[in-house]
């Protein structure tokens, strides 16, 4: 669960609620005072610093009367997925944007490896937000990233005692849902 920094600034603009008031109303222990309007203006404007949690994200729809599902998108992560970054964007470029149940059964019907990490990620997101109060049949995936993970170094051997380096990619991907309005 992600606090989605445009939704919020929009509902608190409605509403008319002040970042002042939702900063009381994030007030817990080591965010007091100047600290948590600091944190609140940051959240505002797309900064996650301090990070913020789900106490803070349930208080911050609270103060504005709405439910948390309104200010927030769903994320997963798989971090290490054994697959070349870049093979792996062409999976996540071809959901990014579409209906939950589509990606889902795009995913399904896809051949290529890095599908099942994603579909993995997808579940979890789509899990959350059902959770969270969020109507399922009306999510789709906002946010489909593919960063670069670490290489997992090998070395083949060759002619005259010599050795070649190999690159064993790995990555990390990152889905986001939301709950479309």
């Amino acid at each position: 669960m992600r606090l989605d920094s445009p939704r919020l600034k929009k509902k608190s603009d409605e509403l008319g609620v002040t970042p002042e008031q939702l900063a009381d109303a994030v007030e817990r222990p080591g965010l007091k005072g100047a600290k948590a309007l600091s944190a609140v203006r940051n959240w505002m404007a797309g900064r996650d610093h301090p990070r913020c949690k789900k106490t803070d994200i349930d208080r911050l729809s609270e103060a504005l009367g709405v439910a948390a599902k309104d200010v927030c998108s769903f994320t997963s992560e798989v971090r290490h997925h054994r697959g070349s970054p870049r093979k792996a964007k062409l999976v996540a470029d071809m959901i990014r944007g579409r209906h939950s149940d589509e990606a889902l059964n795009m995913l399904q019907f896809t051949p290529k490896r890095a599908a099942v990490n994603i579909r993995k990620a997808l579940d979890a997101a789509i899990a959350d937000a059902e959770i969270n109060g969020a109507d399922t049949t009306r999510c789709f995936v906002t946010e489909c990233r593919v960063d670069n993970g670490k290489h997992i170094k090998r070395f083949r051997p060759k002619d005259r005692g010599r050795a070649h380096p190999i690159l064993k990619r790995t990555s990390h991907i990152t889905l986001s849902v939301q709950e479309r309005a």
